[in-house]
């Protein structure tokens, strides 16, 4: 995808001086942290808590793949209206489901929905964030995905490290509980990086308004 005129980024990390890029990439980073977090663990969870032998186990995984699809064709015609909301919804809807596996991990039903939840709403999060990079940086979606990438591989690789250290040491509750409160964190950020695009594109906005040629001749026009 090459940038528009002359503003492409050779550093991409130069790209987070723009307030809503910081804001996004560290909404970014807190909701996978929070998603891998918990994700990565969620077998020995199954196994210890839920207390399934492995044919259990497999299928209650295997619920995530049609509801992740799910939400991946529901998510389409919402981000054409609802981006910000979406991606703000989709990380405390996560941690809604972090907190209640806490409540309801002994019942195998309960999980089993949960997971469901689960895969609704976590597998649309990088198309829901991938449409907002287009939008927040059409002229520079390269590079600005290149540090996406590179932000969600780190965001993972962070997650899973500091989930399975609180899962060792204190069980599964601190794992989802850390989990929750990062992906209540990502959602906070993800609201700010949303009102922040908006504030961004008002002056861009009124700017093209005053220098359109149709509102210059209508200005001599009745000077």
């Amino acid at each position: 995808m090459p940038p528009n005129g002359q503003r492409s980024s050779q550093n991409v990390f130069l790209l987070l001086r723009r307030v809503p890029v910081a804001y996004g990439m560290a909404a970014m980073l807190l909701l996978f942290m929070g998603q891998f977090a918990l994700f990565t663990y969620l077998r020995p969870f199954l196994e210890s808590v839920t207390k399934v032998d492995v044919s259990t186990l497999s299928l209650l995984l295997l619920g995530i793949g049609p509801s992740g699809l799910a939400g991946n064709a529901l998510i389409g015609p919402l981000l054409q209206r609802r981006l910000t909301q979406v991606v703000t919804l989709i990380p405390l809807a996560m941690a809604a489901v972090a907190v209640s596996l806490i409540v309801f991990g002994g019942s195998v039903w309960a999980v089993a929905a949960l997971l469901v939840a689960w895969g609704l709403f976590s597998t649309p999060a990088p198309v829901g964030w991938g449409t907002w990079l287009t939008r927040t940086l059409p002229d520079d979606a390269e590079a600005g995905g290149g540090l996406m990438v590179a932000t969600i591989q780190f965001a993972i690789t962070l997650g899973a490290f500091l989930g399975g250290m609180a899962f060792d040491a204190l069980g599964h509750q601190s794992t989802f509980s850390m989990s929750a409160a990062l992906l209540c964190a990502g959602g906070l950020l993800a609201f700010k990086a949303g009102q922040r695009q908006m504030h961004a594109q008002v002056p861009a906005v009124i700017g093209a308004t005053v220098n359109s040629p149709s509102l210059r001749e209508a200005t001599c026009e009745q000077q």
